[in-house]
Order: C-alpha cells, then sequence, then structure tokens
C-alpha cells in the first residue's frame, strides 16, 4: 500500500477520535452550565432560565445519540485497537453520563418552577447552595481530567463525591425535621427532596466520568471500586 495513503488513512484516523473527544468536551460544557444555571434558579429564585434549561434537554439527548453514531462508525471502520479503543469506549461511556447530567439539571428546573409557584423557599438553602457548587466543580473537574488525561484529577473527583454524599444525608435529616415540625413543609420539602436527590445523582455520574478517566489512562476497569483502590491502582501506573 502506497506510504501517503497509509499516512492519509491514520491522519483522518487521528481526526476522527479527535472529534468524538472535542464534540464529547462541547457536549459536557453545555450539561455544566445547565447544572450551574439550574442551582442558581432554586438558589436565587429567579427562575427565568429554567424554561431554557428544560427546552435544551432534547439539545442534550441529539448530541449523546450524534456522539453515540459517531463512535459506531469508528469501531465499524477503523476496527482500533489499544488505547485508540479506550478513547472511543470511554467517550461512549462518559456521553451516557452527560444525557444523565442534562436530565438530573432538568429536574431541578422543572422543581425550582414548583417550588416558586408555591412562594419562595429556605429549606436546606445551604445545603443545596454547596452540594450544587461542589456538583458543578466535579463535573468541570472530570472533564478536565480527561482532556489531559489526569488521574490525579479523576481522582480528586471521587474524593469529592464522598463529601457531597455525606452533605446530602446531612440534608435529607434537615429536611426530615423541618417537614415533622411544620406539616404546612410537607409539599415543598418534597420538592426540595427531590433536587438534593437530583444534585447527589449528578455527583454520582461525575464520579463516572472520572473512572473512564483511569479506565483511558491504565486501562482499568474501575466502575466498581472503592476510592483506595483506585488510589493503589494509580499508584501502580
Amino acid at each position: 500500500m502506497d506510504m501517503n495513503f497509509n499516512q492519509h488513512i491514520s491522519g483522518q484516523f487521528n481526526a476522527d477520535l479527535e472529534a468524538i473527544r472535542n464534540h464529547m468536551m462541547g457536549m459536557g460544557g453545555l450539561v455544566e452550565r445547565q447544572v450551574a444555571n439550574a442551582i442558581d434558579a432554586i438558589c436565587s429564585g429567579d427562575t427565568s432560565s429554567a424554561d431554557d434549561i428544560i427546552r435544551r434537554e432534547d439539545e442534550v439527548d441529539k448530541m449523546e445519540v450524534n456522539i453515540d453514531q459517531e463512535c459506531t462508525q469508528i469501531l465499524v471502520r477503523r476496527q482500533p485497537a489499544a488505547s485508540d479503543l479506550r478513547m472511543v469506549l470511554a467517550v461512549s461511556r462518559v456521553v451516557r453520563d452527560l444525557e444523565r447530567i442534562g436530565d438530573e439539571a432538568c429536574k431541578i428546573a422543572i422543581h425550582a418552577l414548583e417550588v416558586a409557584d408555591k412562594g419562595r423557599s429556605e429549606i436546606c438553602q445551604q445545603a443545596i447552595r454547596y452540594m450544587g457548587q461542589e456538583v458543578t466543580k466535579m463535573i468541570s473537574g472530570a472533564l478536565d481530567a480527561f482532556a489531559r488525561h489526569d488521574v490525579d484529577g479523576a481522582i480528586e473527583v471521587v474524593r469529592n463525591d464522598k463529601l457531597v454524599d455525606n452533605q446530602y444525608a446531612a440534608a435529607l435529616r434537615e429536611l426530615m425535621t423541618y417537614m415533622m415540625e411544620d406539616p404546612r413543609s410537607i409539599s415543598q420539602g418534597i420538592n426540595i427532596l427531590w433536587i438534593l436527590r437530583a444534585i447527589e445523582r449528578i455527583g454520582d455520574h461525575a464520579r463516572n466520568i472520572s473512572e473512564q478517566v483511569i479506565y483511558l489512562v491504565s486501562g482499568e476497569d474501575v466502575r466498581h471500586s472503592s476510592l483506595t483502590e483506585m488510589e493503589e491502582q494509580a499508584q501502580k501506573d
């Protein structure tokens, strides 16, 4: 086979890999903004952005489908091996989690509208603000770690997920106390419960993205591993 043709094929393959990575990062940037705007809507009481968040969920869904199709085409046409195969599989898995983050941002926006309709609520506002800021940083950190092939950065996101889980548990206790002490708060409390749950799930999905960074770099599937096991794997690498 002609050397120039080989180089062309290789160059096109690298361009295809770069394209799916860039498209994934673009999708990540959108869902990160969706989450930040949804958190701001519930914390500020200004729900003007909520309708836009809900409307753009379809855009996130279409991104997932398109990127997944690109990944499938690469697998069929290029039959990648080793690290190239890991890149395609990791991107395909990450966009699935990004789509779910978009779903959770939409849920927060919907419940923010319901909270606003019933009057401003101060229930668990501090917890929502803290958790919201943390999971937004986790999304950014996970995507940055993916772009940089940074295992240490990915593990830091996993550590932060533990902090969010702890805050979530504390917020649930606070919420239950509110609702037991004042039955009139139950209706609002249920909306707050779903918001807290959505934020906690966003943290889980950011952790999942970080796990794909470790897979991408080392080839180790750590999806059901503990933080300690991930740290040990990083030391081996």
